[in-house]
C-alpha cells in the first residue's frame, strides 16, 4: 500500500522550511506483516470483483471459534502488530466478536473491511464499542454505479448511511475503490463524496486479478485512464497535505503507483526528487510475503489476499508462525528475495527497488510464470529509464 499523503506532507514541510523532513526511524528486528483475515466466504452481496467469489450461503469447514483464538495467541507471540478482519462479509461471521474483543485485549491495531450494507444503528454501536481502530467501506461509484457492480438495489444508500453512523460514533472510516473501466467515470464524483462526508480515508485500489477480478480482468481499466486518476488522486492528495487536512489518501495493487509519484512530484518540486526516490525505495513496493499476510476462512495462509490458489500451509496442521517462517515453499522465498527474481521488462527496470517488481498475481494470473513482468504496469520504457533492446544489442556488438 503506497500511503501517498504521507509522501506529499514530507514534500509540503520541505516546501515551507527549505529542508526536506528527516524520517522516523523504523523498529529494529524482523519484520512481522499485517495479517487480513478472513473470518468468513460468507456475504450477502454477489460483487463483480471479488477476490473470495463469495456468496450468501454457508462455507464447510471454516474455522471454530477456539481455533480463532489459538490463532490470535499465536499472531500475537509471533508479533504481529495489526488485523484486518475480513470476508466476504465479516459481519456475518459468528466469532468476529469475540475474536475482536480479544485482538483488542492483545493490543492489535484492529481494522475491519466491510461492504457497509448491514450496519444499522445497533451494528454501528456494537462496532463502536469493540474498539475498531479503522472500518473500510467499500464504493464502487456513485448510486447506480455501485448498486450494478454489488448487484443489489440499495447498496449505496446503505453504505453512505453506515459511513455516516460510524462518523457519527466517533469512528475512523473511509471510503475503498476498486476502479474498473466499467466504473472510472465515478471516480472524481468519489472523490467529492469524500470530502462531503467527511471520510478520513481514501483507498483507491487498482483491480487484481483475482477470484472474479480474474473473471473480469478484460474490464481493467486502460492505463491512460489509470494514469487520469492516479493525477486526480495526488492533486487531491496535495491539497490536503497542503492545508494539513487530517486525511490519507493511499492506493494498492500496483505498485508502480509509487514511481509515478516520484515522476510526478518531480515534475513539479524538481529539487525534492532525489530525497523523495530515497523514501520511495525505503518503502520498497510490493509487500506480498513480507509485510503483508492472508489466512482465508478455513485456515489456509496465503502471500497475501490476491494469492488464495496459492497455498502455503493451513494453521489447523502447523502455527501461523511457523508456516510464515519456513522458506522451503518457492514462491514466498522468491517474494522475499532482494532483488526478486523478476524477469523480462520487470527484471531490467531501474526503478525496480521502488516497486518491488509491483503485483506478482497478475503476472501468474496471464502467463502462469510468477516473475514474468506485470502486465499492470501503466508506465512506459521511456519514463521507466529502460534502454530498448536494439540499443543493448548495439551496444553490446
Amino acid at each position: 500500500m503506497l500511503r501517498i499523503t504521507q509522501y506529499l506532507r514530507e514534500i509540503a514541510e520541505a516546501e515551507r522550511t527549505g529542508r526536506y523532513p528527516v524520517p522516523a526511524r523504523r523498529p529494529a528486528g524482523p519484520r512481522r506483516p499485517v495479517v487480513i483475515w478472513n473470518l468468513t466466504r460468507r456475504c450477502n452481496l454477489t460483487c463483480k470483483h471479488c477476490y473470495a467469489a463469495s456468496a450468501d450461503h454457508a462455507y464447510p469447514g471454516e474455522l471454530t471459534q477456539d481455533e480463532m483464538l489459538a490463532v490470535l495467541a499465536d499472531l500475537k507471540a509471533y508479533g504481529v502488530p495489526a488485523l484486518i478482519l475480513s470476508g466476504g462479509e465479516p459481519l456475518l461471521a459468528p466469532a468476529l466478536w469475540p475474536v475482536a474483543a480479544r485482538a483488542r485485549e492483545l493490543g492489535f491495531h484492529l481494522g475491519l473491511s466491510t461492504n457497509g450494507t448491514l450496519i444499522d444503528d445497533a451494528m454501528a454501536r456494537r462496532i463502536a464499542d469493540h474498539g475498531f481502530d479503522y472500518v473500510g467501506i467499500s464504493l464502487d461509484g456513485l448510486r447506480a454505479t455501485h448498486d450494478r457492480f454489488r448487484r443489489q438495489e440499495g447498496a449505496f444508500d446503505a453504505s453512505l448511511a453506515a459511513l455516516r453512523r460510524l462518523r457519527g460514533l466517533g469512528v475512523s472510516v473511509g471510503l475503498r475503490y476498486t476502479m474498473t473501466d466499467l466504473n472510472a467515470d465515478d471516480f472524481p464524483a468519489l472523490l467529492a463524496l469524500m470530502r462531503q462526508e467527511r471520510a478520513g480515508k481514501f483507498y483507491f485500489s487498482h483491480l487484481n486479478y483475482a477470484g472474479r477480478g480474474h473473471i473480469h480482468r478484460a474490464r481493467d481499466a486502460r492505463f491512460l485512464a489509470t494514469r487520469v486518476a492516479m493525477e486526480q488522486l495526488f492533486d487531491e492528495a496535495w491539497l490536503a497535505a497542503w492545508h494539513g487536512e487530517p486525511v490519507e489518501y493511499v492506493s494498492g495493487n500496483n505498485d508502480a503507483d509509487g514511481v509515478f509519484l516520484h515522476r510526478w512530484a518531480g515534475a513539479r518540486w524538481p529539487r525534492w526528487q532525489a530525497p523523495l526516490r530515497e523514501r520511495l525505495a525505503a518503502w520498497g513496493g510490493n509487500a506480498s510475503g513480507v509485510g503483508v499476510a492472508n489466512i482465508d476462512n478455513l485456515g489456509r495462509v496465503h502471500p497475501d489476499t490476491m494469492w488464495w490458489h496459492h497455498d502455503l500451509g493451513g494453521v489447523r496442521e502447523r502455527p501461523f508462525s511457523a508456516i510464515w517462517e519456513d522458506r522451503s515453499d518457492p514462491l514466498l522465498d522468491g517474494l522475499r528475495r532482494v532483488p526478486r527474481p523478476l524477469k523480462g521488462r520487470c527484471g531490467a527496470c531501474p526503478a525496480a527497488d521502488i516497486c518491488n517488481g509491483n503485483t506478482r498475481v497478475r503476472a501468474h494470473r496471464v502467463s502462469g510464470d510468477p516473475w514474468a513482468e506485470d502486465p499492470g504496469c501503466y508506465l512506459d520504457d521511456d519514463e521507466l529509464g529502460l534502454v530498448p533492446a536494439s540499443e543493448v544489442l548495439h551496444e553490446t556488438a
